[in-house]
């Protein structure tokens, strides 16, 4: 709904609390040059190194590598990359809280090196589906990184899937990873692969409203896919962390598991039975590829990206690696869903509003920045400590909508910003503007594992100018911690 210039129809009630920021344009999501305590940017390498794009592979999230800045620095929409993964690359991309890279074809997976690919570099490593064995040194590598706190993301596809023929299938290579290597070869993570070969499937998610896979800031996820993939069967004698989250349907317990989760020393590990789900059915020409992604019986983005910032830290479950394990789960914000009306919160008059000028995602209340067609500030915060040794995830809900016409200038912008104690500013999460505007609600997530142990003011700042309207509209805040 476009919220024409409306006049100032908003309650005058000053609001108890002192917290979030939203401010600026919409061009891109940033971070603060050089934040006392920055909000933490997940680094994610993708491995290209091992046949990934062989066949009718493509499990790249760009073609510029190792950057993916490269092909596009700002994108908005998947095909601003190119490759099969590229979904999954942009939606992590547009957070503002991950720093993603790719392992080129030709190079070595390598931990403790010079490289700016090396291991040390980064705090996740996906293996999408690779296609030929890990050397020595690499096994040596990936073990160690997971050991010392690293999450590894393993992507599996059906027994017999040999994309290059050269003998060696996902099945057999991630298994050897995992028993044949110098660090710890006896059964690390509590799982095997099974060599199978299901045809089709829907797997279902257990119930587990605490875990940060299954409920995370991503989205809550119900269902997977296998068209063509395989299972795991889980080992708890040899490590009591291992978890079945999504099981082929007729399984549970320890065998039959098509999503899991471990962890390994002070890391953590993830696996899934099939590369179908990444797939986002757009990638390079001549590749025969299927949309999981988006397929409307499963829901797959919500459990990568949900996976992927559990895997870097972001959340907890029955296994470690992030937060000291003493956090007890809990959602943060007063007033989240802004139905208590003008409490908590505090707020430029009229921001918290059940007009029917625009529409509350969910509920009657939400919170309108801007939307006057005048030179207007709005700014709406929250004051939140957020306990030592957790893991913590900001989310929100945002609608914009303009009347302006540029399609290359920010007249009008909203930051989500975290301020000291002293009102400094700590990080600068997100910027957005009226280039973004867009129908219905957007959920925006960002990492705050970074300010544990602080109280800190949350602040959306939105900025009109003096022309045509663009409104700001917010609602379904959470910030969670585990």
């Amino acid at each position: 709904m476009l919220g024409s210039r409306r006049s100032r129809r908003r309650v005058t009630t000053a609001l108890a609390g002192f917290g979030l920021l939203v401010t600026g344009a919409a061009l891109q999501v940033t971070t603060s040059a050089a934040p006392a305590h920055a909000a933490t940017t997940h680094r994610v390498l993708f491995d290209n190194a091992h046949a990934e794009t062989a066949g009718n592979a493509d499990w790249i999230i760009s073609t510029s590598q190792p950057d993916p800045l490269g092909q596009d620095s700002s994108p908005s929409a998947e095909t601003d990359w190119t490759g099969a993964l590229s979904s999954w690359g942009v939606a992590l991309q547009k957070t503002g809280g991950y720093s993603l890279k790719t392992l080129p074809s030709g190079s070595s997976l390598s931990y403790g090196g010079s490289s700016t690919t090396d291991l040390s570099n980064f705090d996740t490593l996906v293996l999408p589906e690779p296609n030929t064995l890990f050397t020595t040194a690499e096994k040596t590598a990936i073990m160690n990184f997971v050991k010392n706190g690293g999450g590894l993301f393993m992507i599996s596809d059906h027994t017999g899937a040999d994309r290059n023929n050269d003998g060696e299938d996902a099945v057999e290579i991630l298994n050897d990873l995992m028993t044949n290597n110098s660090v710890d070869s006896t059964d690390p993570f509590g799982f095997s692969i099974d060599s199978l070969s299901v045809s089709s499937d829907y797997p279902s998610a257990i119930s587990d409203s605490s875990d940060p896979v299954l409920h995370g800031s991503f989205g809550t996820v119900t269902k997977s896919l296998i068209a063509s993939g395989t299972t795991a069967t889980l080992k708890p004698s040899d490590n009591s962390a291992v978890k079945g989250l999504l099981y082929r349907t007729g399984y549970s317990g320890n065998t039959g598991a098509f999503f899991l989760t471990s962890t390994f020393g002070s890391g953590r590990v993830a696996f899934w039975g099939d590369s179908s789900p990444i797939d986002d059915g757009t990638g390079q020409s001549g590749n025969t590829l299927y949309d999981g992604w988006n397929d409307t019986g499963a829901t797959n983005a919500a459990l990568a990206l949900n996976a992927t910032a559990w895997l870097a830290g972001a959340g907890s479950s029955s296994g470690g690696g992030g937060g000291s394990g003493s956090c007890t789960a809990a959602q943060l914000l007063g007033n989240n869903g802004f139905e208590s009306g003008n409490t908590t919160w505090s707020a430029t008059s009229g921001v918290i509003t059940n007009s029917s000028g625009e529409p509350a995602r969910t509920g009657s209340y939400y919170a309108w920045l801007d939307g006057n067609g005048t030179a207007t500030t709005d700014t709406l915060s929250q004051s939140v400590t957020i306990p030592s040794g957790c893991a913590a995830a900001l989310s929100f809900y945002l609608h914009i909508d303009t009347a302006e016409t540029t399609t290359s200038t920010a007249y009008d912008t909203l930051s989500v910003q975290v301020l000291g104690s002293s009102g400094s500013v700590l990080g600068t999460l997100a910027t957005y503007s009226n280039l973004n505007a867009a129908s219905g609600y957007t959920q925006r997530s960002f990492d705050l594992s970074g300010y544990a142990g602080q109280t800190v003011t949350l602040k959306f700042t939105g900025t009109e100018g003096s022309k045509l309207q663009t409104s700001f509209v917010v609602d379904d805040t959470a910030l969670n911690v585990s």
